[in-house]
């Protein structure tokens, strides 16, 4: 219930900040008399498209903190925090990163992500599942997989991604009502019931399309990161993690954090195409083919 209202909380706060944004910066509306001010809709639809992506990753370490419990690793206390923090700083330092906040969040799942606002301020957080349960060579490798997310600038560029398809997604599902309700119900008032309720079902509509598109980019990424974990910490270490969470079949992470967690949930048929993760199976081949 705390990472729903939180969830909530912050969108509320997101969406807020950027119409009070707007207001301020005198941006007119889209809709006017005459039909759509085209300029003033793309100025809309970017500030909120890109806006809300980049303040979500603006504060993604903070809520990763909240919302997981993560308590970071700042005077290690025994062996396993003092190997965990020099692990992480072996493998920043061999990436060219700046070292990343270290954390740990309680969980009896096998699990890691990264997340944070860029290169150089990052975030990796490990389970107490992950720390109990791997081997030092399995755990090594999960976290060379999740410096190579930070080393590839995975977030940010997820973050424009979802800015771009976002804007999109918006811009097109307005155009689409505005057509609707003056081509179909002849309209002569902008802004009519049916151009609501056709915006609503155009978004909702081209929202699933566009999250095919930035799913298949998270796919695609984690191959990557998977290879470059391989580089970090030995293509043997990193084929012995996957295989690890492949049979521990670890829960899947909230939202925000799963992009950029090392395991995610499999599915087939059409559910793949909206899967954050390959399935292990396809990972664990793909690095077992590389040369």
């Amino acid at each position: 219930m705390k990472r729903i209202v939180l969830f909530l909380a912050t969108n509320f706060a997101i969406v807020l900040v950027l119409s009070l944004s707007m207001r301020l910066l005198g941006v007119e509306p889209y809709l006017t008399e005459q039909g759509l001010n085209l300029q003033s809709l793309l100025i809309f639809t970017a500030v909120m498209g890109f806006g809300g992506s980049f303040i979500s990753l603006a504060i993604s370490k903070w809520m990763a903190k909240k919302s997981m419990g993560v308590r970071v690793v700042e005077a290690p206390s025994n062996s396993t925090e003092f190997w965990l923090i020099d692990t992480i700083r072996k493998y920043a330092v061999n990436a060219g990163v700046k070292m990343p906040e270290v954390g740990i969040f309680d969980s009896p799942q096998v699990n890691a992500f990264a997340t944070g606002m860029s290169k150089n301020n990052s975030l990796v957080a490990v389970s107490s599942g992950l720390l109990q349960q791997m081997t030092r060579e399995e755990a090594e490798a999960v976290l060379g997989h999740e410096i190579a997310h930070i080393a590839n600038g995975d977030m940010v560029t997820l973050a424009l991604i979802q800015g771009v398809v976002n804007t999109f997604v918006m811009f097109l599902s307005r155009v689409i009502g505005h057509t609707v309700d003056r081509v179909v119900f002849k309209s002569e008032r902008s802004g009519g019931p049916a151009f609501f309720v056709t915006m609503i079902i155009a978004e909702l509509v081209l929202g699933v399309l566009a999250s095919i598109i930035v799913m298949w980019f998270s796919r695609q990424r984690e191959f990557r990161a998977d290879r470059g974990g391989a580089s970090l910490a030995g293509r043997k270490n990193m084929i012995a993690a996957l295989e690890r969470l492949d049979s521990q079949h670890p829960a899947p992470l909230p939202e925000r954090m799963a992009a950029f967690g090392i395991a995610g949930g499999g599915a087939s048929g059409i559910k793949r195409l909206f899967m954050t993760h390959p399935p292990l199976e396809e990972r664990i081949a793909a690095l077992k083919a590389a040369q």
